[in-house]
């Protein structure tokens, strides 16, 4: 695992360099990312050229992380789990829960913790020591100091640190502003799809190569391989052959892998298309998910793609069981309006349109109770997920609430449920509870049902 003291401290930066540093030796790299983020497993993906999987240990239980961990893992050389904010940060102050800290014990990892050195020296050691002793045992094996100011200072850095903790400093990374990510979302997945991103990739390994000890990081990466989990989630159990079409595309690219990969254990095929290139939705579908990404920031396209939209409503309409979060969502609704002011024609499936905002709107872990008896989630069923938006829906017209979400902020009914559509802000994740999946399964053999009587 590479953790970090805090977030923004350059866990990012280092875990993509040392992955394509790695990668360049010829060693088969499995990427990890521990919670909720979308982002950064993209990155890991490019690099890799195997896709990055979350783990989130507050979000579903230990076993389904060691599950998706062992594996994804099988026949990769070394594994890397890239951290969450600062290595203890979780879901609560007072103990490890959601944590890259959590994350480590539950698959036995050795940490290598990213440390900024900027500004210091002595002090350095007194915060490694700190993140030793607040958990025992400590997984904590080697440190890699961020932004030094020259060799010299990463000397003085590295002394202080393996005299007090008795780790190693295995290297360092230079302030170096050329090195910071050159994108964080909005044109993320065309840039990687264009190879944008590839000298960037190529830069960071190079600068990797130059100042830390990749020979010493195998080493003691080195632990015991976990154990294959019994009666897995993921193990195919075919509930019957439906088709599933998903949107993909830059617009609509937020889908744990994971959710993905339980629909086709339990017997969907999936079929990707692209409302951005103006594709209808594939024929003879009997479902459809339109997950989350940046539909505001392509909306003047999205409204001008008459096809998909209209497509898209007219199996809706016709009942087909359908899945929308957050940027699906919105882009079911009669608008979007943005910061600036414009207003963009969506599908218009729900009656209300969507405003941006420039703060944001909603951000964190979310427990979801299904209400109504909708085709997902049944009266006292419950699944686990997050939110993250700078939007806010203003609705026309009335909707049964599809779920009840509580956080720290407390409990509220949101979502809507119009025909066999369930659309909200809030990210599932069908780990969290895989009945959800079956649930979504059986409705779409009913629809598929229905079709054939009415033949």
């Amino acid at each position: 695992m590479i953790a970090g003291t805090s977030s923004g401290v350059g866990k990012t930066t280092l875990t993509i360099g040392i992955m394509a540093a790695l990668k360049k030796r010829n060693l088969v790299v499995q990427g990890f990312k521990c919670g909720p983020d979308y982002i950064d497993p993209t990155y890991h993906t490019a690099v890799t050229k195997r896709v990055s999987r979350n783990i989130d240990s507050w979000m579903f239980s230990h076993d389904v992380i060691r599950d998706i961990v062992e594996r994804n893992s099988r026949d990769a050389d070394i594994t890397i789990i890239e951290g969450v904010m600062g290595y203890f940060d979780g879901k609560n102050p007072l103990e490890n829960t959601g944590s890259a800290a959590d994350i480590a014990d539950i698959t036995e990892s050795p940490v290598l913790l990213v440390v900024d050195c900027a500004s210091m020296a002595r002090s350095a050691a007194a915060i490694v020591k700190g993140f030793q002793t607040i958990h025992v045992p400590s997984r904590i094996v080697g440190v890699i100091a961020n932004r030094v100011g020259s060799e010299s200072h990463f000397n003085i850095v590295k002394a202080a640190i393996e005299q007090e903790c008795h780790i190693p400093v295995i290297g360092y990374m230079k302030k170096n502003n050329e090195l910071h990510l050159p994108s964080r979302h909005l044109g993320l997945i065309p840039a990687i799809e264009r190879g944008d991103l590839d000298s960037y990739f190529e830069m960071l390994a190079t600068e990797v190569e130059k100042t830390i000890d990749l020979n010493k990081l195998l080493t003691i990466s080195e632990t015991n391989s976990l154990e294959k989990v019994n009666h897995s989630i993921f193990e195919e159990n075919l509930k019957g052959n439906v088709k599933i079409a998903v949107a993909k595309d830059a617009a609509f690219n937020f889908y744990y892998e994971e959710n993905l990969q339980l629909l086709r254990a339990r017997g969907a095929e999936l079929l990707f298309f692209s409302p951005l290139a103006n594709d209808p939705v594939p024929e003879d579908v009997d479902g459809l998910y339109i997950g989350g990404g940046f539909p505001e920031e392509f909306a003047e396209k999205l409204a001008s793609n008459e096809v998909s939209k209209q497509s898209i409503k007219a199996m809706i309409e016709k009942g087909v069981p359908t899945v929308a979060e957050c940027g699906g969502f919105m882009y079911l609704t009669k608008s979007i309006e943005t910061t600036e002011g414009m207003s963009y024609p969506m599908v218009g499936v729900i009656d209300g349109k969507v405003a941006m905002q420039s703060t944001l709107a909603a951000l964190g872990y979310r427990e979801i109770f299904g209400m109504n008896d909708n085709f997902l989630m049944k009266e006292g069923e419950v699944a686990k997920g997050h939110e993250f938006h700078y939007s806010i829906f203003q609705p026309n017209s009335l909707y049964p609430p599809a779920y009840e979400l509580k956080s720290r902020f407390g409990v509220k009914r949101v979502g809507c449920i119009l025909h066999s559509l369930i659309a909200g802000y809030v990210h599932f994740h069908f780990a969290s509870n895989s009945k959800l999946v079956d649930n979504w399964i059986n409705a779409c053999l009913q629809f598929q049902e229905q079709k054939r009587n009415a033949i």
